[in-house]
């Protein structure tokens, strides 16, 4: 029996949850799990470095690199194909600031 997934820290709940071409005729989709959301936001789009982005998440550095390539792989056949992105589920706990202490709220 597998060991059960940790909890992966999120600093951002998505307003978004789906993104795709305007004229979709077909049903086809491609789930993005919020971890794997996080990940690029860190690694992309704030630029941090790998190892900044798995100690942000409370992951190792080669699981924080699993969960991204898994994201941009998805990301990658939405936007070839033409598929919808729907960003949902993941086991995470999303992590709010309080000046300068944090809380945690868990999701799954």
């Amino acid at each position: 029996m597998p060991r059960p997934r940790m909890c992966r820290r999120v600093w951002f709940d998505p307003r978004v949850r789906f993104f795709g071409p305007r004229n979709v005729e077909s049903a086809l989709e491609v789930v993005l799990t919020i971890d794997e959301f996080e990940s690029i936001r860190l690694r992309d789009f704030e630029n941090l470095n790998q190892t900044e982005s798995a100690e942000k998440m409370g992951i190792s550095q080669p699981t924080f690199q699993r969960i991204y390539d898994s994201a941009r792989k998805k990301i990658a056949d939405a936007l070839v194909n033409g598929k919808v992105i729907r960003i949902e589920g993941g086991n995470y706990m999303l992590m709010k600031c309080f000046g300068r202490r944090f809380r945690g709220g868990f999701k799954q």
